[in-house]
C-alpha cells in the first residue's frame, strides 16, 4: 500500500547557504516535484532556498502555495508571484496550515527554523497525530551529524528505533519523493496506538 501524495510541504532555509550546491538542489527538487505532478507547500518567502524552490516550481509550470505570517509579509519577504499566498496571524498558525494542506514533508538544508519545523512534523508522526511521511534531503552531507545524533538518541534510550526510522533520508530528490510515495506507517509505531492497545488489552 502506498501513500497518496498530491502536495508536499518543503521546509528550507531563508538563506541560500554559501555553497551553490544547495541552491541547485532546491531547483532540482522543485523541477522533480513538477515532473511528478506534486504541489509545493512552503513558507511563502522569496528569499534563500525558499524563494529558489518556489521559483523553480513556477518556472516548470507547477503550483505553489505559500503560507506566511503577517509580520514577515509586512517586512517584505513574501513572494508575490505564487499560485496562492496565505497570510496568517503567526508562526503557529502558519505551521498548522502548512501541515494540514500537505500530504508529506521534506526538509532541505536550513537553520534553526527548518530544524524546528522538521522535528515538529516528526514528533506529530511519532505521537500518532498524523501518518504522513517525513523526509530529509541530505544535500552535500549537510545533515550527517544530525543523523548520527538521532542514532545516538536511540542508542541511549531517548528515541525508539522505530521512531528514528520514520525519518526518510536520501541525497537524491527523485528517490526521496518515491520513498514518500511508498511510505506506510507501520502498525503500532505511534504512541497513541500503543496506548490504545494497552487500554484494550489482549
Amino acid at each position: 500500500m502506498t501513500t497518496s501524495i498530491r502536495a508536499v510541504c518543503v521546509y528550507c532555509g531563508a538563506s541560500p547557504g554559501h555553497d551553490p550546491v544547495y541552491a541547485e538542489a532546491a531547483r532540482a527538487l522543485g523541477r522533480e516535484m513538477v515532473r511528478q505532478e506534486l504541489h509545493l507547500i512552503y513558507g511563502g518567502g522569496h528569499v534563500g532556498l525558499m524563494g529558489i524552490i518556489a521559483d523553480a516550481v513556477l518556472e516548470a509550470g507547477g503550483e505553489v502555495t505559500g503560507v506566511i505570517p503577517r509580520a514577515l509579509m509586512d517586512a517584505e519577504v513574501g513572494h508575490n508571484r505564487l499560485t496562492r499566498l496565505r497570510v496568517v496571524k503567526d508562526m503557529h498558525e502558519r505551521k498548522a496550515l502548512m501541515a494540514e494542506q500537505a500530504d508529506g514533508f521534506i526538509a532541505m538544508p536550513g537553520g534553526i527554523g527548518t530544524l524546528e519545523e522538521l522535528f515538529e512534523a516528526m514528533t506529530w508522526a511519532q505521537l500518532g497525530f498524523h501518518e504522513k511521511p517525513v523526509g530529509l534531503l541530505n544535500v552535500n552531507r549537510f545533515y550527517d551529524k544530525l543523523l548520527a545524533f538521532l542514532s545516538l538518541q536511540a542508542q541511549e534510550g531517548f528515541l525508539r528505533a522505530e521512531h528514528r526510522h520514520l525519518l526518510l533520508t536520501e541525497t537524491d530528490a527523485a528517490l526521496l519523493l518515491q520513498r514518500l510515495r511508498d511510505f506506510r506507517m507501520p502498525d503500532g509505531v505511534s504512541w497513541l496506538s500503543r496506548q490504545t492497545a494497552r487500554t484494550l488489552g489482549p
